[in-house]
């Protein structure tokens, strides 16, 4: 029997790169086109992962990666929470 654990592996949006889901974070739009942050990744609604660093997440508020996934508009301070969350993860 195989014993090892299958890692779930998502596409980061920005990169377009597989990595495993806990490296990445979900932003979700809900059915009422709000957009949040998901770090359970068991919110209901459309999901986006991106990667948690931060040339990444500039990458993906310059190039409007996010609103385009998620088909909706994304506030400036989304992207300050998600850098935000990169500093404490790198403490």
């Amino acid at each position: 029997m195989n014993s090892r654990k299958k890692i779930p592996m998502r596409k980061c949006v920005a990169t377009g790169e597989m990595k495993p889901k806990k490296d990445l974070i979900r932003i979700v739009r809900s059915k009422e086109g709000e957009v949040s942050l998901d770090p359970t990744g068991k919110k209901s609604g459309r999901g986006a992962y991106l990667t948690l660093d931060r040339d990444v997440i500039e990458l993906a508020k310059k190039k409007n990666v996010l609103a385009n996934h998620l088909s909706t508009q994304i506030d400036s301070s989304l992207y300050e929470q998600l850098l935000e969350l990169v500093n404490k993860e790198k403490n």
